[in-house]
């Protein structure tokens, strides 16, 4: 498929929405986020992503970011775990 076929359509939709256009591909690294910070297994997220080129380690390394929020609940778990 022609990239530019998915872009058109993809920035009308942002603009008639009006959401700020990214990219597809940024699009696709936030729903990554996304799936992980729902503790998606990342076999299922290849599947929802179409990422069938690359294992799942390249899918957490690449695809995936860590939100403000699963770091945020990472260290409050850690400080009641220390806490006792």
């Amino acid at each position: 498929m022609e990239p530019r076929n998915v872009q058109r359509p993809w920035r009308r939709r942002c603009e008639k929405t009006n959401v700020t256009p990214i990219t597809v591909h940024d699009a696709r690294h936030t729903c990554a986020t996304q799936l992980a910070d729902l503790g998606v297994h990342p076999r299922v997220a290849m599947q929802v992503l179409r990422l069938r080129h690359a294992p799942f380690s390249v899918t957490m390394e690449i695809y995936t970011q860590v939100s403000a929020k699963a770091t945020r609940d990472t260290l409050k778990r850690l400080g009641d775990s220390l806490a006792g």
